[in-house]
């Protein structure tokens, strides 16, 4: 059975992420999201396939000061992670906080396959420009993201 490793931020990212939990049971699967109080549950909903990384949300200006620290941070735990369970494939919809994994599954030559955000239908985001760059597939949920993704795969929305 595939090993596949969902990862997303917390928020909207981890809520179109769970948009795709019925594909969860054809799969070893593992979820990996930020740690944060509406997350803590998830533990709960899926016994033992969920695992953290550090929030990277930096909306305040120590915040801000404080984020480069917290993306070295999750590198390291992301190379535990990603040594620990090694994934053959990497899905996600983003955001920031997950560039590290993306790198670190193309490194160790997984396949990665990144979602780009529903919210988003008239700029890319940041972690899309990134991992488009080298994702296996990148899909898009609204059409007019293809003329920042020429090669992205039009999905449609996951909602």
């Amino acid at each position: 059975m595939k090993k596949v490793m969902f990862i997303a931020s917390t928020g909207g990212h981890l809520n179109e992420l769970l948009q795709l939990s019925s594909c969860f049971k054809d799969y070893d699967y593992t979820l990996i999201t930020e740690k944060t109080k509406s997350n803590l549950g998830l533990r709960n909903k899926y016994p033992k396939r969920v695992h953290y990384i550090i929030s990277g949300t930096y909306t305040t200006f120590w915040a801000k000061i404080i984020y480069p620290f917290k993306l070295f941070a999750n590198c390291w735990i992301s190379l535990f992670w990603m040594l620990k369970l090694m994934p053959d494939v990497v899905v996600t919809t983003g955001s920031h906080n997950v560039g590290p994994m993306c790198c670190l599954a193309k490194l160790f030559g997984k396949k990665v396959i990144f979602i780009e955000t529903f919210a988003n239908s008239t700029s890319p985001t940041r972690a899309g420009r990134l991992i488009y760059k080298f994702a296996d597939v990148f899909i898009v949920q609204w059409e007019s993201m293809l003329k920042f993704y020429p090669k992205a795969i039009y999905g449609g929305w996951i909602f």
